[in-house]
């Protein structure tokens, strides 16, 4: 019986509203809504999309371009492979750089490497202990002082 009549005096509270009340109440409501969001947005942990020293990487854009244009180029892009939780990187030449895998869901996770093939032109990386799903391979590497780039996303 008390649901009702709560669900009656629900009903004319409603009906005896004229348009200005229910738009104020539903202006507020959404203005309430954008406070929310905005409070949230601004309390979140930072974005992982943007890099830090994005204006450096800006400026230099045309050197990294350059760099990637060599490997195409050089028919120097690499071979990359997952066998028994190692990351196998084989090269075309000897290779030594950096390597660097980016994990664009939480930069705390990134790793960066130091690139040395071995006699079979190879680069071997465990990769026990990192997190699944997606991550950036980033190849940063020199053969006989001419500089390479390489970048692919590869999934762990």
């Amino acid at each position: 019986m008390t649901a009702l009549k709560l669900l009656l005096l629900h009903h004319l509270t409603i009906n005896n509203m004229n348009w200005g009340t229910k738009i104020t109440i539903g202006l507020l409501t959404f203005m309430t809504f954008i406070v929310v969001l905005g409070v949230l947005m601004i309390n979140s942990k930072d974005d992982a999309l943007v890099d830090n020293d994005y204006y450096e990487k800006g400026i230099n854009y045309n050197e990294a371009y350059n760099r990637k244009e060599n490997v195409k180029n050089d028919l120097a892009t690499p071979e990359i492979s997952i066998v028994d939780h190692t990351l196998l990187i084989k090269f075309s030449h000897t290779a030594e750089g950096t390597v660097k895998l980016i994990r664009t869901a939480d930069k705390r996770l990134d790793r960066t490497m130091i690139l040395s093939t071995d006699s079979a032109h190879q680069f071997q990386f465990p990769i026990t202990g990192l997190a699944s799903g997606l991550w950036k391979l980033q190849l940063d590497w020199k053969n006989n002082e001419k500089p390479y780039l390489f970048e692919k996303e590869i999934m762990l």
